[in-house]
Formats: structure tokens, sequence, C-alpha cells
């Protein structure tokens, strides 16, 4: 496989164009393969090949080429050109139509008049249709300009012209759809900034983002977008987020916090060391998924393609035989010529080949710019036949960060109690110890000396000359206990008593339980809580929780076996870190990982990656899911029943060419509509 180049693409609007243009590109001698991308609007190709070649092989369409990193120009609707030969074409027809009530139909000025209005609006039209007829390749183009070539021979010269306007209006408002919806992705590409100022040499100097080498100090001043991914090396922030994981509340980011490029720096002024090129960054890699996921046909989309393939021929089929059957039994032939070719118009398989794209499109964009990124139409597909979720406890149910919940005195006071207990945890970093660390943070904590680690058990030190110890139970072995049954318990004292004991736990996420109760509203039956967690700790999380089960002390072996049980009676998703539960997110039917803008492994392993630790997104997802399908649903069944009913027409001579395109068109723009309604924020 030769060079690869990426390309942007401008005036993409329709799946055949698509088609038609990736195989145009192929004929190309130095180019060994195309991989068009038309939901992003978006081409690769391995090999070589000139923006001009290109662009040649797109003029059927008038398809502009970029290259990736050039931004297209936005062109408004008014200034495109076939959009102004439309309005042109809408001039020249209804002066037709003045001169028609006026002067008559058969007149030369009328049907002139008419002429020009279809060879201003559907040049372009008829020409490719006419390619497309020598070749025998029979899409839309190609049926239309059977319909105008018709009606014109049999003299119908205003319908023609009618039809051709009608046309290219669909085409027109078709593209203006395609692009708004592929705006979710373009709002993507703009977020992190082009330029990024680095120091080097003791010189601030801004260079483009793409010159910025890993290892190298980003300064980012207060007010700035990120434009690189890194850590924090000097100062302190607030660093809003929402772009990436659709938090809006702004982040504290210090020394050692991770930054991401498109975030913006609230506040103070931060040095940051580089940590990833620019091809490499999270957003950068948000793109490309999204892109790649928005490629991927989900299931109906691919049915619906099964479907039109035959689809068309049925109508070329159906049309024939509406021209030919009546007028074998003395029909009148010019009347049922009209009527086949009203066939044809209506027939068109546009509305229906566009339903499902635009539909996931729209979605995916949607759920990107809300933290939640969908890796395909398949996964949202199935994300709305969901009636099982199997979470990991910690650092998915719960926070990940154990808290000192309750301290119990035996001897002395809670204070005293406090100081030794921080004092013996004092330079240890184990998570328990931080719990301990931000509990005495405001207590006067004595010195200790001798520190002694017991693997497995505890910490014993010294202070003023007394021996003191904090640990579980088999560090106090030969004391008596208070029994605790609950929680984590570190018991404090001395080589002979205890003198107390604190409990540790790790907290729920806060609205953990009100997004329980989401789930089980939107169908879901059973909610599950796998952890290798002990069994009366796990139950207390999951009586907090909200969950509808609890599975304790489990291995990640026994998690994966779990949830194949668990598949045999529902469709599962399960929800986890994307790393030591990477096997149970594969085997699910769907894996959706936390977290997922602090790591690579979740980016990649899970179907649907929650860029930050908000566990309302699944609910949110969920309807989502449910929403696209619906609509999904609904824009097939407008699809077909506006042609069914418009096909049944022909039976009492009521069906019209203008009439059909009308069908056609109302059909289209009915979907499309329909579709960017999921552009809207999630509904509740």
């Amino acid at each position: 496989m030769g060079e690869k180049q990426v390309f942007r693409l401008q005036g993409l609007s329709c799946t055949n164009c698509a088609a038609k243009f990736e195989k145009n590109i192929r004929k190309i001698d130095s180019v060994d393969d195309v991989d068009l991308n038309f939901s992003a609007a978006k081409l690769t190709v391995h090999g070589e090949a000139t923006i001009e070649q290109l662009e040649k092989a797109g003029a059927f369409d008038h398809i502009k080429v970029y290259p990736e990193k050039k931004k297209a120009p936005i062109i408004p609707f008014y200034q495109k050109r076939e959009n102004q030969l439309t309005m042109l074409s809408l001039l020249f027809m209804m002066i037709g139509y003045v001169f028609y009530f006026q002067i008559g139909e058969d007149h030369a000025l009328t049907i002139g008049t008419f002429l020009l209005a279809i060879a201003i609006g559907g040049y372009d039209l008829i020409k490719n249709g006419c390619k497309n007829l020598i070749k025998l390749h029979f899409d839309m183009k190609t049926l239309m300009t059977i319909a105008v070539i018709g009606a014109a021979i049999i003299g119908e010269w205003a319908e023609a012209a009618v039809v051709v306007f009608l046309f290219a209006l669909s085409e027109a408002l078709e593209s203006y759809s395609m692009d708004k919806a592929r705006k979710s992705i373009q709002s993507l590409m703009e977020i992190a900034p082009n330029r990024a100022t680095i120091k080097r040499d003791n010189q601030l100097i801004e260079i483009d983002v793409e010159d910025v080498r890993i290892g190298d100090t980003m300064i980012v001043k207060p007010g700035e977008k990120i434009a690189m991914d890194g850590i924090v090396k000097e100062g302190m922030s607030y660093i809003n987020e929402a772009a990436i994981t659709g938090e809006s509340v702004p982040v504290e980011k210090g020394d050692g916090s991770t930054v991401f490029a498109g975030s913006i720096n609230e506040e103070g002024a931060l040095v940051v060391d580089v940590t990833k090129s620019s091809e490499d960054t999270t957003i950068a890699k948000i793109i490309h998924l999204v892109e790649e996921a928005q490629a991927e046909k989900a299931p109906t989309q691919q049915f619906v393609d099964r479907f039109a393939k035959y689809y068309t021929p049925a109508i070329m089929v159906l049309a024939l035989l509406v021209i030919v059957i009546p007028p074998v039994f003395g029909a009148d032939w010019q009347t049922w010529i009209y009527n086949g070719l009203a066939v044809l118009v209506v027939g068109c398989p546009c509305a229906l080949v566009i339903s499902t794209p635009v539909a996931i499109v729209t979605s995916i964009g949607n759920a990107a710019r809300n933290g939640v990124l969908v890796k395909g139409g398949i996964h949202l597909e199935q994300l709305a036949n969901i009636d099982a979720v199997a979470f990991d406890k910690t650092g998915t149910i719960t926070l990940g960060k154990p808290v000192v919940t309750d301290v119990k005195v035996i001897r002395g006071t809670k204070e005293e109690l406090l100081q030794i207990a921080g004092a013996l945890e004092a330079y240890s970093e184990h998570p328990i110890a931080r719990a301990i660390h931000k509990k005495t943070q405001n207590v006067s904590l004595p010195e200790a000396t001798q520190f002694q680690s017991v693997t497995g058990k505890g910490i014993t030190a010294t202070i003023q000359d007394v021996r003191y110890k904090i640990g579980n139970a088999r560090l106090f072995d030969g004391i008596e206990l208070p029994s605790v049954s609950e929680n984590t318990v570190l018991y404090v004292g001395t080589e002979d008593e205890v003198m107390g004991y604190l409990t540790v736990a790790d907290q729920p996420r806060p609205g953990i339980k009100e997004q329980m109760k989401k789930l089980h509203q939107l169908g879901v039956r059973k909610t599950v809580m796998l952890t290798g967690d002990v069994a009366n700790v796990a139950e207390k999380i999951g009586q907090e929780t909200g969950v509808s089960d609890v599975k304790a002390e489990l291995f990640p072996e026994e998690k994966l076996a779990f949830i194949k049980q668990l598949k045999q009676s529902h469709r599962v998703a399960m929800v986890g870190d994307g790393i030591n539960d990477a096997p149970a997110l594969a085997e699910a039917n769907i894996g959706i990982a936390m977290g997922g803008a602090g790591t690579d492994v979740a980016l990649e392993t899970a179907d649907i990656a929650l860029m930050g630790d908000d566990l309302s997104k699944i609910p949110d997802s969920i309807r989502l899911s449910k929403r696209t399908l619906r609509i999904i649903k609904e824009n097939i069944g407008l699809a077909l029943l506006l042609k069914v009913v418009a096909l049944l027409l022909v039976i009492p001579g009521w069906l019209t060419l203008w009439l059909a395109i009308f069908a056609d068109m109302g059909a289209t723009l009915l979907v499309v509509l329909n579709a960017l309604r999921l552009i809207r924020k999630n509904e509740n």
C-alpha cells in the first residue's frame, strides 16, 4: 500500500454520488485504494492523486476537495452555484406559467421559457443521467432524466420544468441538511487551537501545533484554550473540560495534573510539559473515532441499503408495466406513458437511503458533544435494547477514593487517636493512608520515628518513646478487639492494648441512586454490581446505590463468567474503567468505559466511552439511543408510506409528475428534518 493522503470534501450530499465519486477515483492509475467516509465528508487515498485529479473525478456533482489540515470554506446557501441556478430555474418556470395561462401551452414562447427553465435547472442532472443511461447505471438521476425527457417528448413541458425545479430544490435542501448534521464533527475539530505558545531557549514563541514536540514546555495564559495534551509543571488553575468530558463544572489542576487540548484555562497561568503530538491528543482521537463511528453502517442501514438495491429495479419494472399493460387493453398510450414516468419519479429511493445515515450521523455527533464517544451505529442501536447493566464497583459505582467514615475511642480522646493515626500514616501513599491524611489535615501531629511497615498488616512507629501501631486485626494478634462488622477497619494502639479504631470506606458517587432509578425506568430490568470486595462491604454499597443485585468476592475471570451467564437471558452492558475490566467489557453486548479522557485503553477496548466520570451519561445515552432508533423507524415508515400512497394514486389516474416529485421531495425533507431533531440536547 502506497502513500496515504487524507482530504476533506465539500458538496458531497448523496450516497449514490459518493459511490460514483469513489468509483471514479479508483480509475486513477496512481491510486491503489480509496476509503470514502460519506458521513464525515472525508476521503482517504492510498497512493498518489492531486486535488485537480480528485475534483475532476467529482466534477459530475461539483465536489470540492481540500487537504485535511485546511479548513474548507463555508459557502452560504444562497451563494452556492447550484442553488443560484435553481432559483433562476424557478424564475423562468414562473414566467413560463404566466405565458401558459396568457397565450397557451403550445405557444413557442411558452415552450421556449419552460425549456430554458429545464436547461438552467437540469443541465447537470440530464447530462449525468444520460451518461448513466448509456452505461445502464440506474440511480435517481437516471430515473429523473428519463422522466424529464419522457415528459418533453409527450409535450408536457410545464410538468418537465416543475420536475427539474423540485428535484434541484430537493438536492439543495438535502445538501444543506447533511452539512448541518456534519457540523457535529466540524464543531469538534474547531475545539483545539491551531497554535501554541512554547518556551524554547528561554524565549516564548508561537508555533503551529503540528510543530510542537513531545517534551516541549507550553505556556497557557488565563482565558486561553489549551493547545496540546500535557502535564502541569507549574501553576494552579481551574480548567473547563466540557469539550472533552461533557462536564461543565471546571476542574482544579495543579502540579502533576493532566490537561487536555481543547479545554479552557479559566484562571491562573500554567506551565505544561507536552506529552502527546497534535495527531495523538485526546481530542484528535475523539474526532477520529467519531468519524470512523459515523462511517460504520448500523444494522438498520445495512438492511435499507440491501432493500434499496432491489427496490430501484422493481420500480423500473413497475413503471414499464404501467406504461405497457393498460394500452394493450385499449387505453390511451400518452396517458399511461405519463403515468409510468410519474411512477419512476415517485419511486426514487432517495428518502429511504438517507433515512438512517442522517439520524446516525446526527446522534453520534450529539453524543460526542456531550462527552459520550459511541464507536459505531451498531452500538448505538444495540444500546436501545439493553435490559441489564453490570457495574464494576471501585472507581465506577464508587469514587475509588476511601474516606474515614467513623472514629471510635476506647481509651484517651478522639484528638489523641487521630494524632497517633496521622503521625503513623504520614509517609504512606496507600489510598487508605490518604484518607487518614485528609481526616487529620487540621490536627497537630507529633513526630514519629523508627517506622516499620508490616506487609499485609499495617505500620508501627515510635512516638515519645512509646511504640504505637495502626493496621488490621492481624497486626493486633493476641489482643482482644472490639467487634466491627462493616467496612475497612484500622485499629490504633500500643503493643499491649487497642486505643480505638477508624472505619474507612469507599464512597458511592453522588446521585448514583437516582441514576439507577432512571435506568430501571428506561427498561433496564437488572442492575448488578460486580466486585472483588468482601460481601458485607459490597452489600452495604449495593443498598446505598440502589443496584438490584450484588456479586461480591469475584476474581476478574469470575466477572467474565458472570457476564457470559447473564447474556444468556439478557442484553448486557458492562461498565468499568477499561483496564482491569477489559475482558468483561469485551464480552458484554455493549462495553462502556468510564473516564475515557484519561486512558487510551478505554478508548480502544470499549464500544462506548464516557469521557468523564459522570454515570448520568449512561441513562442519557440509552435515552438518546432509543430516540435514534425510534426516529429511524419513523423515517423508514414515512418514506415507504408516502411512496405507497403516491403509487396508489396511479390507479385512478390522479398521480401527476409534479405531485410525484413533490411526494419524493416531501419524503426526503420529512426524514431529514425528523433526524435533525437529534441535534437537540437529550430530552428527559
